[in-house]
């Protein structure tokens, strides 16, 4: 077991580079599967442990997998011939349903444990499973295992999703490639990274169009073949650093970032009194004065996406006024208010909305990371504060953030990985 030890009131500058996407990445890894022949050479892959769990499991399921570089890795599925993934490490992370679609597509027949990863509501698969039966598999749920099987092969067929689910989104879309005759998903999601495993999926040969629209045409082939492929750049990291850079009241370049994509969270730190500056794939934010509150309500994208909202909690409650939040993504996603209370926040949740009165300063204290975001939340609360605070379960962070640590160091932030056993530490 691992802490984050941060010592705050260190202002942020310089420039970070942003790493490949998560949420593209740990689709387009099962993905993988689909191929017929070759090998897939996968390129700017983030280094955390989701990705590592799932190289594992598609070890496990008999691909070869070949470390070209610190962020790139080629993959051999050729030598997968089982359609179950039923091991522990399937049940660590929620994108393995993901494992279902690429299945699906390829063997006709799946059988994968049920996803797990953060709290932060109920997260149903509904959405996944009304696409797959479209597609005419047979799907049930047996001793905490998701079994889906089409004894006469997967047919083309219209698909209204009834909420926009990215998770849904891409899995019909991984089943549907490979399946005969044309898939049309309508009210489908729109994030960058459901555009990036569209790319993926073509450049392996599919006939994928639409993708960041929300209606996507697949026609399904017959054959898929290896690729040399870049993942996205993460919206979320970047968004992450952003918040940091503006909380810090600092002066951070960020490298390696497509800036259409983060429009909703740019257009929210300008708001809020921060300067950007956006180059062909850097921004820069800075900040030397105190923010003003804003109202924020999450949404699909284009709009201001859920897994920023925990991080822009903390910049918000340090900011002057009032603001409040409206969660319509997840339910659960205010977990860590309690932990920002701990630190002198000024927060009030009730059901999906957080009211939020910014305070002069947080001051540091023992907090947990209650999710992979939340953990992100209390790095930043923890480089805003005046004296320690130490963050505790981030495990959670590094499921989605590579490097956190080294990165703000390098920055100019005060942060150390300690081991928990270490009773006794005191900042610099």
């Amino acid at each position: 077991m691992e802490k984050f030890l941060i010592e705050g009131g260190k202002r942020l500058s310089g420039s970070v580079t942003i790493s490949g996407a998560k949420n593209a990445a740990v689709a387009i890894l099962p993905a993988v599967i689909l191929c017929d022949e070759g090998v897939c050479k996968i390129d700017n892959l983030p280094q955390i442990e989701d990705i590592y769990c799932l190289e594992k499991i598609l070890t496990d399921l008999g691909a070869k997998i070949e470390k070209e570089s610190k962020d790139c890795i080629s993959i051999d599925c050729t030598g997968i011939n089982s359609y179950i993934a039923t091991g522990d490490d399937v049940k660590k992370m929620r994108a393995s349903y993901y494992l279902i679609g690429a299945l699906l597509g390829k063997y006709g027949k799946a059988e994968v444990y049920f996803p797990g990863g953060c709290s932060i509501g109920v997260r149903p698969i509904d959405q996944h499973i009304k696409g797959f039966e479209a597609l005419g598999a047979k799907v049930t749920v047996e001793h905490g295992i998701i079994k889906v099987n089409s004894e006469e092969g997967l047919k083309g067929a219209n698909i209204y999703l009834d909420v926009v689910s990215v998770g849904a989104t891409i899995n019909i879309m991984l089943a549907a490639c490979r399946a005969k005759g044309v898939t049309i998903i309508e009210n489908a999601a729109k994030e960058p990274h459901v555009v990036d495993v569209a790319n993926f999926l073509n450049a392996m040969g599919a006939n994928i169009k639409g993708a960041g629209t929300d209606v996507i045409k697949i026609t399904g082939v017959n054959y898929l073949k290896g690729c040399d492929y870049s993942v996205v750049p993460d919206q979320i990291e970047a968004g992450t650093y952003m918040i940091a850079a503006a909380a810090t009241r600092g002066d951070v370049t960020l490298i390696n970032v497509i800036p259409k994509h983060l429009e909703a969270i740019t257009a929210k730190l300008i708001e809020m009194g921060v300067d950007i500056e956006e180059g062909e794939d850097t921004i820069r934010v800075s900040c030397n004065r105190r923010t003003r509150g804003v109202n924020i309500k999450t949404l699909p994208y284009p709009g201001f996406p859920t897994d920023l909202q925990q991080p822009l909690s903390v910049l918000l409650a340090v900011s002057e006024g009032r603001s409040i939040i409206t969660e319509n993504i997840w339910e659960a996603r205010f977990k860590h208010v309690d932990e920002l209370k701990r630190m002198g926040a000024n927060i009030k949740v009730e059901g999906k909305i957080a009211l939020i009165e910014g305070v002069d300063k947080l001051t540091g204290a023992d907090v947990v990371a209650t999710d992979l975001r939340a953990g992100a939340a209390m790095i930043v609360a923890g480089l805003v504060a005046e004296g320690c605070t130490t963050v505790s379960s981030i495990r959670h962070i590094d499921r989605g953030y590579e490097n956190i640590e080294n990165k703000l160091s390098g920055l100019g932030a005060n942060i150390k990985r300690i081991k928990t056993e270490e009773k006794e530490f005191e900042c610099d």
